[in-house]
């Protein structure tokens, strides 16, 4: 009989006997104890059918409550000895050198140009000379991975030595990110990124030259970058910490992005003045980025109104797109931050990186419907045509643009343009650029003028 059904009957069965009747308590209290009891039966009978769930492993520790502190100093004190334990497994520059000169003793010939090879024979006698913690690297896998026409079946040594340097420093980085990592999740929040950051500035020559009053604005402008890029969507990668809901980026993430490498390359002392000027994380972009913010606050009080935002680059943007910025974006008081700042500059500045074309797409979406009709094609458009009537230009038919839109975009519905349209059509830079910026429009519109005016130019050099 099913133990509900006992224990229903039971409580049925009306007291009798000489003893008075129970209170409402001890009725409560007999009930359950016969609830223990029975079910502990039913549990019981149960035990030999449900036996395999012991080998079930533990997979969810939960986080140390805020007021746990010895058990968040058991977390991190654990997490240290394991990353220093994942650490001393890696190649140092010692092991390094033992496997090139191992690598070189070992090539294989015909000599062909000046790459040294190795066929698959020596790449293993290598792999058993080299010791335990390069045993990962000397796999058929990798061999066949780096193997490409070689009539003798042979690899490049270099290529191989560059693929083993490469998951060293991967591994080294990892490292590196993750004693930053206080969560011990795989993510970082900003404020981690932001110290990462911080403690790297010294060990990059290119950055020597940088004010130490600069240094909280640098930290503040490479990691915008981070998290602008590898969370775009700027609400749903959050993590709960003790209560609070902050945003973070996975670890793997930035590993492979390139904005690593980027930072990095600024170890190199002589690194060319164009490298610098293209590189986002180098002293004069991050110069320029915040010296162009100092001069469009005209009233020095830290932030950005719409009437000083209007005046970035050519000062050309519609009073349209400026009031959807302000009214979409982080403000404070109506007026925008350096932070702010900078997602609006890496937009513009990256129209056709998907995260810029997000970015843009959510202004332009006045509706939230999630896709660009005629409606709001026009309600943008009508900004740049009023704007050309002000500067003694001939305005555009908006028809004619709308079909030049929609021939470029080549939407799947013919009557909405969405974000994945925008993307695959890679025309989104052109298209967003002819809806909120008036010279972007005119660039546009006088393309071809523009291409035939420079072969001119150029024909009159080679002329001279």
């Amino acid at each position: 009989m099913d133990w509900k059904e006992v224990l229903r009957r039971r409580l049925a069965t009306p007291n009798t006997g000489p003893n008075k009747k129970k209170s409402e308590q001890e009725l409560k209290d007999e009930e359950m104890d016969l609830f223990t009891k029975y079910y502990s039966e039913w549990k019981g009978g149960r035990k030999n059918t449900n036996e395999f769930y012991k080998t079930i492993p533990r997979f969810y520790y939960r986080l140390p409550a805020e007021d746990e502190v010895l058990l968040q100093k058991l977390r991190e004190e654990s997490r240290a000895v394991f990353l220093q334990r994942k650490s001393r497994e890696l190649l140092d520059n010692e092991e390094l050198q033992n496997l090139w000169f191992l690598l070189d003793k070992h090539q294989t010939p015909p000599v062909i140009g000046e790459e040294a090879m190795i066929n698959y024979e020596n790449f293993l006698k290598v792999g058993e000379k080299a010791g335990a913690k390069c045993k990962q690297f000397f796999t058929a896998k990798v061999f066949a991975k780096l193997l490409h026409t070689d009539s003798y079946g042979r690899i490049s040594i270099m290529q191989f030595f560059n693929y083993v340097m490469r998951k060293v420093w991967l591994h080294q980085t990892r490292i590196g990110l993750s004693l930053y990592d206080v969560a011990g999740q795989g993510y970082l929040r900003e404020s981690d990124l932001e110290n990462y950051i911080l403690e790297l500035i010294p060990t990059l020559p290119q950055l020597d030259g940088l004010e130490k009053s600069f240094y909280s604005f640098y930290v503040c402008t490479a990691v915008r970058k981070f998290f602008f890029f590898l969370d775009p969507l700027r609400t749903v990668n959050y993590i709960r910490l003790y209560g609070h809901q902050i945003r973070k980026i996975k670890i793997q993430d930035i590993l492979a992005c390139s904005f690593l490498d980027d930072l990095l390359e600024l170890r190199d002392e002589e690194l060319s003045k164009e490298s610098q000027e293209t590189n986002w994380f180098s002293a004069p972009s991050a110069l320029r980025v915040y010296g162009q913010y100092l001069n469009l606050d005209k009233d020095h009080n830290g932030m950005l109104s719409k009437e000083e935002l209007s005046r970035y680059g050519t000062a050309t943007m519609t009073n349209v797109f400026l009031d959807r910025v302000f009214q979409e974006c982080l403000t404070y008081d109506g007026e925008m931050d350096y932070k702010t700042y900078l997602d609006f500059v890496l937009a513009l500045e990256n129209r056709k990186e998907p995260a810029a074309l997000q970015y843009i797409f959510k202004l332009l979406d006045i509706e939230n419907k999630g896709y660009l009709n005629v409606f709001s094609l026009n309600y943008f458009f009508r900004a740049i045509q009023e704007l050309m009537k002000i500067h003694g230009q001939d305005p555009v038919s908006f028809q004619d643009v709308k079909d030049e839109i929609f021939d470029m975009v080549k939407p799947k519905d013919p009557l909405k343009i969405s974000l994945q349209d925008l993307i695959n059509s890679n025309q989104g830079d052109t298209v967003t650029t002819i809806l909120i910026d008036l010279n972007g429009f005119w660039t546009y519109e006088n393309r071809e003028a523009l291409v035939a005016n420079d072969n001119e130019n150029s024909g009159d050099l080679d002329d001279t």
